[in-house]
């Protein structure tokens, strides 16, 4: 996403034509001189012996000079124990707005499409936000303590609104209801249920996977729709569909749940996206060898994402034989699927629509970009 914006878009063609974009990541953007990353920075130095303890100019050298004498074991060391310190699943040193190479937050950039290269193919996973967010949220209190510390320059308002558009009951979370993917085009939403989780846990699941990586996915993919720019869209939803589950059905090996038919799938579909611009491939490859089907699958003509019909295509498997699966920060007895049986199950969706209405909560995480920053 930000070699798609830097230097402001005004690289062009010159340096790539195609941007392959699954799970762009947006964590929360600060200008580089911003408090949080001057407070990391110096958090930092002060771990390392490097301490700002004197004025400037009282020191024979600078914070700077000092980092650099430090042999570089001391500073990995320091650089991993400051993170595991800091919130929850994510990192003191992240992208920051330079104002040279990254020049301003992407939720303001690609709404005005300064932008590098063509053609896009942009994808999120159904479950993004598990592994980044805090594990042990069961009351709607927790879900409103872990919303003002990651998002620290919300009013009491703003978390409000978040929790409007992210509607549940206030009760907690129930611990044996069951865990099961959301269909995406019908209620219960990804909003309150999942595979992983069910009430304000999965609550924040939902908060998390939209606003750092799905979202960004859908305003890349509004962002190269016109201008003579062509973007492509899906969503990867093999259960368990975490983030980065998706890559070796890529580059391999794949996993139990990702069947021989759907690898082949995945690999053409970026294969021909690579070599001819476009992601689209042939009946017979998308419906797979096992479901015996010849029938017209949308894959073999695959829609470019527009805003006036913002179609995606949702990437998932039918059938399949149940087996155990077991996420260490998930307490809860987890099932997957795998052969025999499974069957590519790929369909036309609207992702305005797609779980319970997402395109419109990714227009109101454009409107406070600002604030989360992003």
């Amino acid at each position: 996403m930000l070699q798609g914006m830097a230097y402001g878009g005004s690289l062009g063609q010159s340096l790539f034509r195609n941007i392959l974009a699954p799970s762009p990541y947006l964590p929360m953007q600060y200008g580089y001189k911003d408090w949080q990353p001057s407070q990391g920075y110096y958090a930092f130095a002060t771990m390392v012996g490097c301490a700002p303890s004197l004025p400037y100019g009282a020191h024979p050298g600078t914070i700077f000079d000092c980092l650099v004498s430090k042999d570089t074991a001391t500073l990995m060391n320091a650089s991993a124990t400051l993170s595991e310190t800091g919130k929850y699943g994510t990192w003191v040193f992240l992208p920051v707005t330079d104002g040279v190479f990254v020049q301003d937050l992407p939720s303001r950039q690609l709404l005005r499409k300064e932008l590098n290269g063509v053609n896009l193919l942009v994808s999120n996973n159904a479950l993004e936000g598990p592994a980044y967010t805090q594990p042990n949220i069961t009351t709607e209190s927790d879900l409103v303590a872990w919303l003002q510390l990651t998002f620290p320059l919300f009013t009491n308002d703003d978390i409000a609104k978040i929790l409007l558009y992210y509607p549940n009951s206030n009760a907690s979370t129930d611990p044996n209801a069951p865990l099961y993917a959301s269909s995406g085009t019908a209620l219960p939403s990804f909003i309150n249920q999942s595979s992983v989780a069910t009430g304000q846990q999965q609550r924040a699941f939902a908060i998390y996977s939209e606003t750092t990586f799905v979202c960004p996915a859908y305003w890349m993919a509004e962002a190269y729709s016109d201008r003579g720019r062509t973007s492509y869209k899906y969503q990867y939803s093999v259960p368990i569909a975490l983030h980065g589950t998706d890559l070796v059905a890529y580059f391999g090996p794949p996993t139990p749940n990702q069947s021989p038919d759907f690898v082949n799938a995945a690999m053409k579909i970026w294969g021909n996206f690579i070599a001819s611009d476009n992601p689209s491939i042939p009946n017979t490859i998308a419906n797979g060898a096992s479901s015996n089907s010849t029938a017209n699958n949308p894959l073999s003509d695959w829609p470019p994402f527009k805003v006036y019909s913002p179609y995606q295509i949702n990437l998932n498997v039918t059938g399949g034989t149940p087996f155990a699966y077991n996420l260490s920060y998930i307490h809860h007895n987890l099932t997957e699927y795998g052969q025999p049986g499974l069957v590519n199950d790929f369909t036309l969706v609207n992702a305005y629509d797609w779980e319970a209405g997402r395109g419109y909560r990714c227009d109101f995480w454009r409107s406070v970009g600002a604030i989360v920053p992003e």
